[in-house]
């Protein structure tokens, strides 16, 4: 059984056959989705889909992408939707949260100030509430890491990482497990495949980032779709198993068990569905 620790399973993508993509999740092996918000707008969307089907959990957060469209008073109303949904056992982490320095548009200097204060806030949130954090995590590895340094101990994952390994280290050892996805599927994405071979077990979690960050198979004569779903996640454990030449039974167990460790509240959910 797998996890699919990030997943935009809310996307317009999807409206045209979610309950198919779903299913055939389950036909592979995912036993659990993690679907972050983006913004205020869909915080009551993941929250509804993570319920609509067993397997579904969600996270609620303002991505640095939607900071431009995101009012100030969105924090409060993020910091209210958090509390209401404490008692809520789908509801897993702070996400999706971050910095994107890789966007031109975000790195003017007065959005990438706004980027940082809206990241440094959902920080404080998720210290105020003891949650993890799932982190958008482009071009802005360093700066990300400042900010968690200047806090206690939050932990959670790095999404779609893709850093150098001293800064997987640092990540690494303020809790964070790393997600890979897609992106390390690809032969010359030298990096990431070998940051995936070479950073200790305990820190890999298996992520989709579905509809985003397609696999190298899809938009090939055997999927001419590029649209990601969460049952590649089978394949893309397929591909970390060889990376690692570890059996796949062996990898999923250790990458069960990564995920569950950073989201303790998954953890739980997981262990009353027998997991």
């Amino acid at each position: 059984m797998l996890i699919d620790t990030h997943c935009h399973l809310d996307a317009s993508e999807f409206d045209g056959d979610r309950a198919d993509v779903i299913a055939r999740a389950k036909s592979a092996g995912v036993r659990a989705i993690v679907i972050p918000s983006v913004m205020r707008a869909n915080f009551t969307v993941v929250r509804e889909l993570a319920h609509s089907f067993d397997g579904g959990f969600y996270a609620l957060g303002i991505h640095p992408m939607c900071v431009p469209q995101a009012l100030d008073d969105d924090l409060l109303a993020l910091d209210d939707e958090i509390a209401a949904s404490l008692g809520d056992p789908r509801f897993v982490a702070i996400g999706e949260i971050g910095l994107d320095f890789f966007i031109p548009a975000l790195t003017e200097p007065a959005m990438r100030a706004r980027q940082e204060r809206f990241y440094t806030a959902q920080l404080d949130l998720a210290l105020r509430h003891g949650l993890p954090v799932l982190l958008h995590v482009r071009r802005s590895q360093d700066v990300l890491l400042k900010h968690l340094r200047r806090r206690a101990h939050i932990g959670g994952l790095a999404h779609a990482f893709n850093g150098s390994f001293q800064q997987a280290g640092q990540f690494i050892d303020l809790g964070f497990a790393l997600g890979f996805g897609g992106a390390m599927t690809f032969e010359r994405a030298l990096q990431i495949r070998r940051l995936a071979a070479g950073v200790p077990l305990e820190a890999l979690a298996l992520e989709t980032d579905a509809p985003d960050i397609p696999p190298a198979w899809l938009g090939t004569p055997s999927f001419p779709s590029r649209r990601n779903e969460p049952a590649h996640v089978a394949r893309i454990a397929n591909v970390l198993s060889e990376l690692r030449t570890l059996p796949r039974p062996v990898l999923d167990a250790a990458t069960n068990a990564n995920a569950l460790r950073v989201m303790p509240r998954l953890a739980a959910a997981w262990a009353v569905m027998g997991g």
